[in-house]
């Protein structure tokens, strides 16, 4: 017969063991939880490009030549400045003026300026409306008709060569992006200009040139400059995109995983996609942006014993 004290010595060590058991079974749940992150899908913009290199260089570049030769006597701009058609660029003698001045200021100042009053300099026009991007001769150079004074440029442009795989998705008005090697950190805006009708072969590949226009010249812009070109194929503004990582396909249907609200479960939602860049996709229908899309899922468990009762030795 069990005497009273050893039954409550019995009941005392059960009801240890019962609480250890109990409370290593909660622990156990509680470290098998699921660690969800969520996130809202957004407002913003996705566009496709078809990128390449280019040069900067003018559109139309002009030398400009003496009709006659003979000696420069002055020149009137500076490389960098603004010209319009009919200014005056440079001033300059004939051979035989030349002769003729030198001559008349080895006697006397006043018969020199007699000379230079019957005998006027010969000027030098712009013939277009441009830029000076060359001054190549200084005053008091002996210069022929085939020797270039200045160099205008009307306008500067990014000239840039697609293969014929992609300049297929090139269009004239299209955007662009322009970046500079030498400011990287610079973005110019441009649009495409001209897309040549002739090709050329270059290391055995086709391409085409395509001229690309800033829409506003920076006065960092330099002739000869490298440049990355980046056109724009399509662009959409103000669309419900999510990361493309996100999204789970079975079949011809596209779905993301959501929280329930109602229950504070994950439940699968059928979305339609639209266009994508490779990171971000267009939701057109199935999400707004109150709804929370699971970004990450993770079970977080810990190794359990083997054996159910906490005293028991585990396997190995």
């Amino acid at each position: 017969m069990i005497k009273p004290k050893n039954v409550v010595t019995i009941f005392i060590i059960l009801s240890i063991i019962v609480f250890i058991f109990v409370k290593t079974n909660s622990k156990d749940n509680n470290q098998n939880q699921s660690s969800v992150e969520y996130l809202n899908p957004e407002i913003g913009v996705i566009y496709n490009s078809v990128s390449t290199t280019g040069v900067v260089e003018p559109q139309n570049r002009l030398e400009v030549k003496p009709s006659i030769s003979g000696r420069i006597e002055d020149i009137l701009v500076s490389e960098g400045d603004r010209v319009y058609k009919g200014d005056v660029l440079a001033l300059m003698s004939s051979t035989e003026r030349a002769a003729l001045i030198d001559a008349a200021q080895s006697q006397d100042e006043e018969t020199r300026k007699y000379w230079e009053e019957v005998y006027k300099q010969t000027p030098i026009l712009s013939p277009i409306v441009g830029e000076v991007i060359v001054r190549s001769v200084e005053p008091g150079q002996t210069v022929t008709t085939s020797d270039a004074v200045l160099v205008l440029s009307d306008r500067l442009i990014i000239s840039a060569q697609f293969d014929e795989t992609d300049v297929g998705k090139v269009r004239v008005n299209q955007k662009a992006i322009i970046t500079l090697d030498a400011y990287p950190e610079v973005v110019i805006n441009g649009i495409v200009n001209h897309i040549a009708y002739e090709s050329e072969l270059v290391n055995n590949v086709t391409i085409y040139d395509v001229d690309i226009l800033p829409e506003k010249i920076p006065d960092f812009l330099r002739s000869g400059m490298s440049a990355n070109v980046e056109v724009i194929e399509n662009e959409k503004n103000n669309i419900l995109i999510i990361p493309q990582k996100v999204l789970v396909q079975q079949e011809n249907t596209f779905y993301v995983n959501i929280k329930d609200k109602k229950n504070d479960k994950v439940i699968k939602r059928e979305v339609i996609t639209g266009i994508n860049d490779g990171t971000n996709i267009e939701i057109t229908s199935g999400l707004n942006e109150n709804d929370l899309v699971v970004l990450k899922q993770a079970i977080i468990s810990k190794k359990k014993n083997s054996g159910s009762n906490p005293f028991m030795p585990s396997r190995k």
